[in-house]
């Protein structure tokens, strides 16, 4: 009898586990849902976000660098893992995009990631963890998960951002349309630089200098030409000088000599 009763309550303490597992999962379906409706509704500005079409627990976002920021240009493709006890328990942050700002592929440490569970809000939605994240990474306080670099390498990472998120499978999955519009970016960036180059060499110093060099060449043989010319009349004026010289002093030689005879 007493076995029967600790098998019933064990099965009890299962079932009771396993419909709090469930409604826990529900619940946080159904939240996680609203949140998509509320961030289609009202967009956060520089941030698009969807969860993945086969688990609403992961979502994915890029942030478009702002125009006036260090990250302008840039667009850095993140995710974030919700638990099934969401909005309970706040959700683990990650940036899978080269940024210098956040290592990649890394928890980071905010005060609405799941490093401070006492410090999350279950009124806090999608959107607001968005807003947070973007406003962190503008600043510059350190964090776990965070590191520092220079400006110009926060600028070249923007440049090779649009590269490196297009080379992403999810990316494409997830966000088609703006993979479509950095597939746009990435050529259009390819015809201003075709085009630029075509302009350098066009207006190139060194096509100068060598047009230079062509006429200098062959003005320098005309000079080399004119020189030899200039030189053998010098050394004729020069031997017809002498020989007229010669020929006078002889003369008034004679002219001496014949006075003293």
């Amino acid at each position: 009898m007493l076995m029967f009763f600790s098998r019933f309550k064990n099965k009890n303490v299962n079932w009771n586990l396993n419909w709090r597992t469930k409604m826990a999962a529900s619940t946080s379906t159904f939240r996680l849902r609203q949140d998509y409706l509320r961030l289609m509704r009202d967009p956060v500005p520089f941030i698009t976000a969807a969860p993945l079409p086969t688990n609403i627990l992961e979502w994915h976002y890029v942030v478009e660098g702002p125009s006036d920021s260090v990250y302008a240009g840039g667009f850095y493709h993140g995710k974030l893992i919700f638990p099934k006890e969401y909005p309970f328990k706040p959700p683990s942050i990650m940036m899978l995009t080269p940024n210098g700002r956040f290592k990649t592929n890394t928890r980071l440490c905010l005060s609405i990631s799941d490093f401070h569970p006492d410090t999350w809000n279950p009124a806090w939605c999608v959107s607001t963890i968005l807003t947070g994240l973007l406003s962190f990474m503008l600043e510059t306080s350190p964090t776990l998960g965070s590191i520092e670099t220079s400006v110009q390498t926060k600028r070249q990472l923007a440049l090779q951002s649009i590269e490196h998120n297009i080379k992403d499978s999810i990316f494409q999955e997830v966000f088609p349309e703006l993979f479509k519009k950095l597939q746009d970016l990435t050529k259009q960036r390819e015809a201003e630089m075709s085009r630029a180059i075509t302009s350098q060499n066009m207006t190139s110093p060194n096509s100068t200098n060598s047009r230079s060099s062509d006429v200098n060449r062959r003005n320098g043989t005309d000079y080399m030409n004119d020189g030899s010319w200039t030189g053998t009349l010098m050394n004729l004026g020069v031997i017809f000088g002498f020989a007229a010289f010669s020929f006078v002093v002889k003369y008034i030689w004679k002219l001496v000599v014949n006075e003293q005879l």
